[in-house]
């Protein structure tokens, strides 16, 4: 990769827009769901997953599920992403109603 190609992914990374939404991390072996809110919904899955492998996850029982059945058993989904442009306070309402709104469907704990 020449100097030229580094820069425009660089340029290209700063200037990707976030990606507001709720996910659902679901167990396979038991159907077990939680369901969060992110403003990077891109990148949720790599913290959240590396959290549960070290065992540092502060979800209790999320990291318990993840530690009795092992990774190969959990799915991370994007459930909902918000479109257009937002004041952080209409970003912020807009992700609790949505979280709201998928914790009931699933029946799911919030992480």
């Amino acid at each position: 990769m020449n100097r030229e190609q580094k820069k425009a992914l660089i340029a290209a990374y700063k200037e990707r827009k976030p990606g507001d939404g709720v996910f659902a991390v679901i167990c396979g072996a038991t159907g077990e769901a939680w369901v969060g809110c992110s403003r990077r919904l891109d990148t949720h899955q790599n913290r959240l997953w590396f959290a549960l492998r070290t065992g540092t996850s502060p979800h209790r029982t999320l990291q318990a599920a993840w530690t009795s059945h092992g990774e190969a058993a959990f799915r991370f989904e994007e459930l909902d992403r918000l479109e257009g442009e937002r004041s952080q306070s209409e970003i912020a309402q807009e992700l609790t109603r949505r979280l709201s709104l998928w914790r009931e469907r699933l029946k799911a704990r919030v992480i």
